[in-house]
C-alpha cells in the first residue's frame, strides 16, 4: 500500500522508519506524476515489507517539499535511516525503484 504522506505521519513514517523509504512528491495536476501511480502502487505491493513507499502532494504539503528543495515533478527520494540517499527526477520504471531502494 502506497502511503499517503502529511505534515503529521512524515516524521514518523519517513525519519523514524527502519526500513527504506521511497517519497514521492507530485501534484494533482501533474500528468507524468499520475503515470508514476500503477508503478508505485505494483513497488508497495511487491516490497511490502522491505520498503516504504509514500507519495506527498507538494502543493498541499508546500513546507516538506520547499524543505527537500523539490523544483521539479516527480520528484522521488529515498531515504535511509531518515536521511536522503537517492534523488531521481522524473518518472522512473518499477527496476529502477526498486535498484535505488537496494532491492
Amino acid at each position: 500500500m502506497v502511503i499517503t504522506l502529511t505534515s503529521d505521519n512524515f516524521n514518523t513514517v519517513v525519519k523514524e522508519s527502519t526500513l527504506p523509504v521511497l517519497v514521492d512528491f507530485w501534484a494533482e495536476w501533474c500528468t507524468p506524476c499520475h503515470r508514476l501511480d500503477p508503478i508505485l502502487d505494483a513497488l508497495a505491493e511487491e516490497t511490502e515489507g522491505k520498503a516504504v513507499i509514500c507519495r506527498l502532494e507538494v502543493d498541499r504539503e508546500s513546507e516538506i517539499a520547499d524543505l527537500y528543495e523539490i523544483m521539479s515533478i516527480p520528484t522521488l527520494i529515498v531515504f535511509e535511516n531518515g536521511k536522503p540517499k537517492d534523488i531521481m527526477v522524473g518518472l522512473k520504471g518499477k527496476a529502477a525503484l526498486k535498484a535505488a531502494l537496494g532491492l
